[in-house]
């Protein structure tokens, strides 16, 4: 049974008058491509994709509990590699067996299951036509010493085309040493997937020593992200991966790149729906959607994951990619809580800010 309005402000708790009533007055919703059944046709259809890209993003957006709503929920689990198997299953150890994974996003009414090479051509004969299969080709492996800020290749477009995948995903690290490097592959990878009619999924995240002060972590900043994301559209990614922006002000704090005053005041105000809708905007005014992650796991996890949905769905983001939070628990539990993520997207009460 689907979570009400009611349940998800209660859920919320102390924040939830300041998260549901916000009124955005930087950039209007007005302005913003919004989600919705017709998202397929209405921002893809006129530009350059392929009938075949076309048709595997329908595939994406029609699968789950939110299909045809304009919204995604996806199930990311590639922390095997990114945070080492055994610290990232040990809590729940039936996820080194690859089926469960996909499974998971199966049962939990995700739109798609984003995993890695290995996981996918495991199962694929059993699932790649059950639930659509995003492979995230490229990694950061950790048992390389002393570990750096890469982002490797661990599987083709041609692989993932002849698993049946209907997206590809893959990780930039900008404003690391290896990040124009990342660009090039990554966008060469993109044009070869949209040829052979598959969607793009861009992890844009940031990784710089530089970019943690003494007292303040800017690589999650709004600023920085957003510009990012900018980047990510530009070698056409379909779907923009980001995290929550959690503060502002990193050119500024960090004096590189260029930055005007009007970008933390006109466009942008401290308040998280802000924030978030800075991201949004430089996507093409959301033309190409943004989907924020859902973060580890903690001691509330419920209440983070609702309150991540609300200020994506809120700011005019098109959705949530949890994966700890969900595969770090009993199947039942994370099961609840993708539903209850989805829940979110499923309220109509529930709009842009």
């Amino acid at each position: 049974m689907a979570r009400s309005y009611k349940d998800i402000e209660n859920l919320l708790g102390e924040n939830a008058q300041d998260l549901l009533t916000h009124v955005c007055k930087t950039v209007p919703k007005e302005k913003l491509h919004i989600p919705g059944s017709d998202w397929v046709d209405r921002i893809f259809s006129p530009s350059d994709r392929n009938i075949r890209v076309l048709r595997s993003l329908q595939t994406l957006f029609s699968h789950g509990r939110l299909s045809n709503t304009g919204y995604l929920s996806i199930l990311p689990v590639d922390q095997g590699i990114e945070h080492t198997a055994g610290a990232s299953f040990a809590p729940n150890p039936d996820y080194f067996d690859s089926e469960n994974i996909v499974k998971l996003a199966l049962e939990g009414g995700c739109n798609a299951v984003a995993t890695t090479l290995g996981v996918l051509a495991s199962v694929a004969r059993r699932y790649a036509h059950k639930i659509p299969f995003l492979l995230k080709f490229n990694h950061n492996e950790l048992l390389s010493y002393p570990n750096t800020f890469d982002q490797i290749m661990f599987g083709s477009i041609k692989q993932a085309y002849e698993m049946g995948c209907v997206a590809v995903g893959a990780t930039i690290y900008f404003g690391s040493d290896n990040s124009r490097r990342q660009l090039v592959e990554v966008a060469r990878a993109f044009e070869m997937a949209h040829d052979l009619g598959m969607a793009t999924v861009l992890w844009c995240y940031l990784r710089n020593p530089a970019f943690k002060t003494a007292d303040k972590d800017y690589h999650d900043a709004a600023d920085l992200t957003g510009q990012a994301n900018h980047l990510g559209v530009t070698i056409k990614a379909d779907i923009i991966k980001q995290k929550l922006p959690t503060c502002n002000g990193g050119f500024k704090a960090l004096k590189f790149g260029k930055q005007t005053e009007k970008m933390y005041t006109t466009l942008c105000t401290d308040h998280p729906i802000d924030l978030t809708r800075y991201q949004v905007i430089n996507q093409y005014m959301g033309r190409m959607g943004l989907i924020n992650s859902g973060g580890p796991s903690g001691d509330n996890d419920l209440h983070d994951a609702i309150q991540t949905a609300v200020i994506n769905k809120r700011a005019g983001g098109i959705g949530l990619i949890s994966g700890r939070k969900s595969f770090q628990k009993p199947l039942k539990e994370g099961i609840e809580l993708l539903h209850s993520i989805q829940d979110v997207y499923l309220c109509k009460e529930i709009t842009l800010a």
